[in-house]
């Protein structure tokens, strides 16, 4: 591939507007909304040994419940499940079998500043029994307070169990025109398709049990659908749906559809939970140790590059571009800035990451620096040593940086959510050490893998596009800029 003069200009301008779109994203301010449509460094969620959060004890409602191992396995695995949804990498779920709890500990949101800890659990013990059930039909009972407590009374065609996805959609109205609200779409197994087919063929044929008993000015056959004990949406069925899909609709915002979708992707708890007590937590690092570190991270990449640059000359300067794309693109991920991923938990251990990433950027742009050096000592042409030295350095580059890879994989694998054989191994190595494994080794494997990642992309392709670009320069020929003897 030829590369042309314009090159070096174009990825060095996609990497600073990438970096720049990094650090503060992009919101736009309608009165009170804010919506965001690039995520930034404010987004990123810090971990606990950061900023703090929560202490939560969950235990069952009713309090004759002798739950069994069994069940608070469960639970903690639907826990878990629903934090790693909600991009929470940095937590704590154990259980205390004696006294039939499960305790979780996970990071207070970014950027939120009065922190309701009420909140913050609400969603993560919901039970979230989603059933569809036949017409619109219940009971009510009145308690000595007045509260009152609603049945529903249709039979249940399907429930949550049998629902393989759950995602947000925009919702669209008769026309297929799309409204100012969100709907959740649910995709249904084999078995319940042709159960909820069967269904809304009876009801577009008006069996009686489709009836909505509340209409008053003329009859509607529906389907309830019921979260709990509230019924979340009540749409009329106008034609039997065989495909499979199904939606929840009921004039929901984004933010109430996604926590809809990630209840019933996390999936039903064997009964219903009450929060017995819950607490903040202080953060054993600070937000001012966060301050220093990114201070001294910003201080360090100014002196590797200043070091680099005097080192290496023309590639030092193009190495420490890259290394810019690079820690860029580890924050990218980690903030969400890539609409298809939510942010990731940020901790210590994960700047670790980053910072050891960088570490294996600056490594790799060595490794070409040095090779480029070697090549034109042997009396190459300049075009021909930066073409031989990227070649030949590429080989100890993969080989390095693949090992890297395999090391955090292994530590995404054992101390993510993983009961594999390796993952139990790793994790007892590391407690008989006294080292938590719940989530903060996963936040150093995930930084880490991605860092590397991006070293490949940054360090590797990006520095050869701009380093042949400007040797293309008349001006830039001079073979002392890039290591070598002038001729």
């Amino acid at each position: 591939m030829k590369i042309k003069k314009p090159v070096f200009f174009i990825v060095f301008i996609l990497i600073i507007a990438y970096a720049a779109s990094t650090i503060f994203g992009f919101k736009m301010q309608y009165g009170d909304l804010t919506t965001v449509y690039i995520k930034g460094l404010d987004d990123i969620r810090l971990g606990i040994d950061i900023q703090g959060g929560v202490d939560v004890t969950f235990a069952p409602e009713d309090e004759e419940t002798d739950a069994t191992k069994a069940q608070l396995e469960a639970i903690q695995e639907v826990m878990k499940s629903r934090l790693v949804m909600l991009g929470i990498n940095d937590y704590e779920v154990y259980m205390d079998e004696g006294n039939d709890k499960v305790i979780v500990r996970f990071p207070w949101q970014s950027g939120e500043k009065d922190f309701d800890p009420e909140n913050a659990v609400a969603e993560l013990g919901d039970t979230a029994q989603l059933q569809f059930r036949k017409g619109y039909q219940y009971s009510t009972t009145t308690e000595d307070d007045g509260t009152v407590n609603v049945t529903p009374s249709g039979t249940v065609i399907i429930e949550g169990t049998d629902v393989t996805e759950a995602y947000v959609v925009p919702e669209t109205d008769e026309k297929g025109n799309m409204t100012s609200y969100y709907c959740v779409s649910l995709k249904l197994s084999d078995e319940a398709k042709t159960t909820f087919a069967n269904a809304t063929q009876a009801a577009v044929n008006k069996d009686s049990a489709y009836l909505d008993t509340t209409a008053t000015s003329s009859a509607r056959y529906v389907i309830s659908i019921w979260m709990d004990n509230e019924c979340i949406s009540c749409p009329t069925v106008n034609e039997a749906i065989s495909g499979g899909v199904a939606s929840i609709t009921g004039n929901m915002d984004y933010d109430e559809a996604k926590a809809l979708a990630d209840k019933i992707n996390g999936g039903a708890l064997p009964f219903n939970l009450k929060t017995e007590t819950f607490k903040t937590i202080s953060p054993s690092m600070g937000t001012g140790a966060l301050q220093a570190m990114i201070l001294s991270g910003v201080i360090a990449l100014f002196l590797i590059s200043i070091y680099m640059i005097v080192l290496y000359r023309l590639p030092g300067m193009v190495a420490s571009i890259a290394l810019i794309g690079q820690v860029a693109g580890t924050l990218a991920v980690i903030s969400g800035w890539f609409g298809f991923h939510d942010s990731n938990t940020l901790t210590i251990p994960g700047i670790a990451g980053i910072i050891l990433a960088i570490g294996m950027g600056v490594d790799c742009n060595i490794i070409t620096a040095e090779r480029i050096k070697e090549e034109l000592h042997l009396g190459k042409t300049l075009e021909s040593a930066l073409k031989s030295a990227y070649q030949r350095s590429f080989s100890s580059i993969l080989d390095g940086n693949m090992t890297v890879i395999i090391v955090a994989i292994i530590l995404m694998g054992a101390f993510g959510v993983s009961d594999s054989f390796f993952a139990q191994c790793f994790s007892f190595l590391f407690r008989w050490f006294g080292i938590s494994t719940e989530g903060t080794i996963y936040s150093f494997g995930f930084t880490l893998l991605t860092g590397v990642f991006f070293n490949f992309i940054m360090g590797v392709l990006a520095s050869r596009l701009m380093l042949t670009s400007l040797s293309k320069f008349k001006g830039l020929q001079n073979r002392k800029l890039y290591g070598g003897a002038e001729k």
